[in-house]
């Protein structure tokens, strides 16, 4: 059983691309496959391979105080979800395409109190990924901005929510890190009241019971099981197409979606 390990940390790394050839070389000493994002503000990962592989490749970078605090998520798969070992040095962890500063974030919600908060009907509750991962589950009422990346999210949120800018909104998205930097362009540009989901989909798939839960479908993973379960055991069948009702699995949704069509391969 391989274990798969999603982590991320805001921290200054002026020293990233010293980092790089480190990382990487714990990596394969470890057995690990995977990749790593290094960048100036941070990291950015998911790792996969043995236990105590993980166990060890996580230590080592919490012995950096600078990622010490550093949460991780983790789930399993009976084959490795990933063929290589990367770390990548870039620029960003995530684009946004907007300058913000990720170390002051919206108020963080745990899963325990996640559904209290997005049954408001006062709270407007957005889904922050893109819209191909969002056509395969998503939270009930929540708003889909149907964006093909991360960087059109700003426009969608300066066109569509109210100028009321003490409006409770809840945002939320895999595991987290984009909503990092979404909840802080949000209280940048004024926002009062803006909600991060902890952890992210999978925290709360991982700790919320499915008859308690308001998640509905499958959610989306960037590795080779392309979706999980409430259970987060790999996802095959992805109930139907939401353009025609045609049944699809998980590979139709990456296939179609890297090629810019509709889950079931249709043209958008």
């Amino acid at each position: 059983m391989y274990i798969a390990a999603t982590f991320y940390h805001f921290a200054a790394l002026p020293d990233c691309a010293k980092l790089q050839p480190v990382y990487k070389a714990k990596m394969l000493e470890l057995g690990l496959t995977g990749t790593i994002l290094v960048t100036p503000e941070g990291v950015n990962s998911t790792i996969a391979g043995a236990r105590e592989g993980i166990d060890a490749m996580l230590a080592f970078l919490r012995c950096d105080e600078r990622l010490a605090t550093m949460t991780h998520k983790e789930s399993q798969s009976e084959k490795n979800p990933f063929l290589r070992t990367k770390v990548k040095l870039k620029k960003e962890t995530i684009p946004l395409g907007v300058t913000v500063d990720p170390t002051n974030p919206g108020t963080y919600v745990k899963s325990a109190e996640w559904n209290k908060l997005i049954a408001d009907p006062r709270t407007i509750t957005i889904d922050t990924r893109n819209d191909y991962e969002v056509q395969i589950g998503t939270f009930t009422g929540a708003k889909n901005p149907a964006t093909r990346t991360f960087k059109e999210l700003p426009q969608w949120l300066e066109e569509n929510l109210p100028a009321d800018k003490t409006v409770p909104v809840a945002m939320y998205c895999t595991g987290g890190i984009r909503c990092e930097k979404s909840t802080a362009y949000l209280k940048q540009q004024g926002y009062e009241n803006v909600y991060h989901l902890e952890g992210g989909i999978l925290k709360y798939l991982e700790e919320t019971p499915e008859s308690e839960s308001m998640w509905e479908g499958a959610c989306y993973v960037f590795d080779d099981r392309v979706a999980v379960n409430h259970d987060l055991s790999p996802a095959t069948h992805l109930q139907n197409c939401p353009c025609c009702n045609t049944p699809i699995n998980a590979a139709d949704v990456r296939r179609n979606a890297s090629n810019g069509k509709s889950p079931c391969g249709k043209s958008l």
